[in-house]
């Protein structure tokens, strides 16, 4: 009973006396009451806001699916309260620092913001975690009533399999099991000379040479080189922490000693602080490889692949002994993916500079050397390799035997979503749920919508 009295109270003051002013002399109202929470028109217009700042587009059909979308987070969120669920605080404060750093970063620091939102940083970022609050308890409540379908079985799989139409199973693209042998330049030597070179462009800046002017001319950062190596007001979370540590050290005008980070090496010249905010000036230079060092490389790998095709030794030995790759070379040379550690590939998942070499190739043969990159910093480092394809599986759709795994996860997740539906529209027709006329046109995916509407 008082939690049925709570949903009328707040209904009687959401939906007879809501509306007042926001942002630009909007008039803000209710625009749906779930039980005991409200959606307010703001509330709507401020995700579409956060959508459009990461590059999303929204027209009326986005708010539509905005509303839905925060109506259905609604009903995650009232459970997670009915169940005593506890947020996870560690989630909502690095989820909270992020948001904040990529917002002040956005519109250029505290004033920027204030003018945006109307408010303190301060006060937007007491907003947010409550918000964030809210999300995230309705994620962890959701993931909980996923969690609860038990495990699939093989039979389980091979029922899911025969319900759905064969041109709903998935095609496999072609995939590629592969080996390497990477060999790298002398970074030493080209760390070396590209610190030369910044030390005397550092030079030149403390002898009177303007900042701006050498950064277009030399920086190969090529986002701020044209803006005279300028980053523009942001949050040091952003950065490298090297980059940033030094920066925030810095006092305006001062020029830093070289600092490296995955990027490269770089000098920077800050031009304002703000809090944990800065704008900063600089130059960054990358390591540069020679000719010669791609020949030493690849005379390395070419007399290599001469003692693969005598059988002389192994792949799997060789790159043990020669390979410089520390990710591989204890596997044998067999390459796995970062992210997954799968040791399959599809084509998409290789780097450009690797399908090229190996595109042609069938089964058991090996590259010619060729320069290609690694997976460290933003970019990847130069690196000489050659390639074995080990196998090659071609494209084919889905079946029991050769794909279990990618089926399992597809029945595991079906049944996930069946579970998730069936518990939101299960809460629609058990929940006060009243929706102003304002969308009435909106074509919810939901049909247990349409009789909730506001007379």
């Amino acid at each position: 009973m008082r939690f049925a009295a709570v949903a009328v109270a707040v209904l009687a003051v959401s939906v007879t006396g809501s509306a007042q002013k926001y942002q630009n002399g909007l008039i803000d109202k209710t625009v749906a009451v779930v039980g005991n929470e409200t959606i307010m028109l703001s509330d709507v217009e401020e995700e579409i806001k956060n959508q459009q700042m990461g590059g999303y587009m929204s027209d009326k059909s986005g708010r539509c699916e905005m509303l839905e979308a925060m109506m259905v987070s609604k009903l995650f969120l009232m459970q997670a309260r009915v169940d005593s669920i506890e947020v996870n605080n560690d989630m909502v404060e690095r989820n909270l620092s992020d948001y904040m750093a990529n917002i002040l970063t956005y519109y250029g620091g505290e004033e920027g913001v204030e003018k945006q939102y109307g408010k303190s940083s301060y006060k937007l970022r007491q907003q947010l975690r409550k918000d964030l609050e809210d999300k995230t308890l309705a994620q962890q409540m959701q993931q909980e009533i996923a969690g609860k379908v038990p495990d699939l079985t093989p039979y389980d799989v091979q029922k899911y399999i025969d319900n759905t139409d064969p041109a709903d199973l998935p095609m496999v693209p072609v995939m590629y099991q592969l080996s390497q042998i990477c060999i790298y330049p002398d970074r030493e030597a080209a760390n070396l000379a590209v610190k030369e070179r910044l030390l005397a462009i550092r030079e030149r800046i403390i002898n009177g040479e303007k900042f701006s002017t050498l950064a277009r001319i030399y920086s190969q950062d090529p986002g701020s080189a044209r803006k005279g190596g300028e980053l523009g007001m942001a949050s040091k979370s952003i950065f490298w922490p090297a980059f940033s540590d030094v920066a925030m050290s810095l006092k305006p005008g001062m020029v830093s000693q070289i600092v490296e980070t995955p990027d490269g090496f770089h000098i920077i010249e800050v031009l304002e602080k703000k809090g944990d905010m800065f704008n900063a000036r600089h130059i960054l230079l990358k390591p540069e490889y020679t000719s010669e060092d791609m020949e030493n490389g690849f005379r390395v790998l070419d007399s290599l692949k001469t003692e693969l095709a005598n059988e002389a030794v192994t792949f799997e030995l060789a790159a043990r002994f020669y390979s410089e790759d520390p990710a591989t070379r204890t596997n044998g040379g067999q390459m796995a993916d970062p992210i997954t550690g799968s040791s399959y590939f599809e084509i998409d998942q290789l780097k450009p500079q690797d399908y090229a070499a190996i595109r042609n190739l069938k089964e058991g043969e090996i590259s010619e050397s060729f320069v290609s990159l690694d997976n460290e910093g933003r970019d990847g480092n130069t690196v000489y390799k050659i390639i074995k394809v080990d196998k090659i599986i071609p494209a084919h759709p889905a079946t029991f035997t050769n794909d279990y795994t990618l089926l399992l996860n597809m029945a595991t997740g079906a049944k996930r979503q069946e579970a998730i539906d069936k518990f939101v529209d299960d809460k629609i027709q058990s929940t006060l749920i009243i929706i102003d006329p304002l969308f009435r046109d909106c074509d919810f995916e939901r049909e247990g919508w349409s009789d909730k509407f506001r007379k």
